[in-house]
């Protein structure tokens, strides 16, 4: 899908700049630019088209009948399912987020798509299957469902919608302040547009310093790391190995699909599967860009209670597949 920008950032650090692959600098920046311009491509039209549906879908009553009706968790394992045909990195993943809580969707099941969206899609599918086989690949698939899911209704027990910034607190209040308008005026689509569009830039123009410099940290991050950095605390014979690889995975930033190469070289240097997974798991869904980007819309408390069940999920989740591989 988003073919063309990895062109063009590869024609300006290869070709305009006349950088060589594999520098550190010509990495980070070749990163900076491709995730930078696709997240805010991502922002302008996600913002936008919830934008449009918010006008004309009642945000409090899917609130309320979100929140009145027993679904029985279907909610949650809908939100994780939705975010599995979803090819985002974390951070691609928290543009939805923030159209899903304009929309007034309960942070619970928020949590469930910006968990599982990055951890598990189909281009990661394909090749974990090429790599590990069908059997690691189903309970990969299921382990990452059940991930998000869980999470979600644990967050949404704990209710935190007070940890939500002010600035995402007025968005939810002018989302739902300009549906009012929408519907007591009768206006149509044509008439609602101008009024989208200006909802659109002022939260782009709150949140893209914030991408911004969460994509720069990602950026270095992807470029100077180095990945055999992490190998030697990862041994098979340390019962901490699950929790250590979760922790020290949290500093580097990449999607499922570009980590996976390096799950399979620390499975080939006698890494337990399930310990290289979690690695995998923290890189992908508890990186620092992606706390960075958060904390435009909730509290540093509020991210630190996400990455802590996320973390304490990822750890278990490890142990049972060490267990059953």
């Amino acid at each position: 899908m988003f073919d063309w920008i990895q062109n063009i950032a590869d024609w300006l650090v290869y070709d305009l700049l006349n950088l060589n692959k594999g520098q550190h600098l010509a990495e980070a920046l070749n990163f900076f630019i491709y995730d930078s311009t696709k997240i805010l491509i991502l922002l302008f039209v996600v913002i936008f088209f919830m934008g449009i549906v918010n006008s004309y879908f009642p945000i409090d009553k899917v609130k309320n009948y979100l929140s009145r009706n027993k679904l029985y968790g279907l909610e949650y394992l809908m939100a994780s399912l939705f975010g599995v045909v979803t090819p985002f990195c974390s951070c691609s993943s928290v543009p939805l987020f923030i159209g899903f809580v304009r929309g007034g969707i309960p942070l619970g099941v928020t949590f469930s798509f910006l968990i599982t969206s990055p951890l598990v899609n189909e281009v990661a599918i394909g090749l974990f299957i090429g790599l590990f086989g069908i059997k690691t690949t189903i309970i990969y698939i299921i382990s990452g469902i059940l991930l998000g899911t869980i999470s979600g209704v644990i967050l949404q027990k704990l209710k935190l919608e007070s940890y939500l910034t002010p600035w995402a607190k007025e968005v939810l209040e002018n989302a739902q302040k300009d549906q009012d308008a929408f519907i007591a005026e009768n206006q149509t689509l044509k008439q609602r547009l101008p009024i989208i569009w200006d909802e659109v830039i002022n939260i782009l123009k709150g949140i893209v310093p914030y991408v911004i410099v969460g994509i720069a940290i990602g950026g270095l991050m992807h470029g100077y790391i180095p990945e055999g950095f992490f190998e030697k605390h990862m041994d098979k014979d340390n019962l901490f190995a699950v929790p250590i690889a979760t922790i020290l995975a949290i500093p580097m930033y990449s999607n499922a699909s570009g980590i996976l190469p390096v799950v399979q070289v620390l499975v080939s240097k006698g890494i337990p599967l399930g310990t290289a997974i979690s690695f995998m798991m923290g890189v992908v869904g508890l990186s620092l860009p992606e706390a960075l980007l958060l904390k435009k819309v909730m509290t540093i408390k509020l991210i630190a209670i996400f990455f802590s069940v996320v973390t304490l999920c990822i750890i278990i989740s490890g142990y049972v597949f060490n267990m059953l591989l």
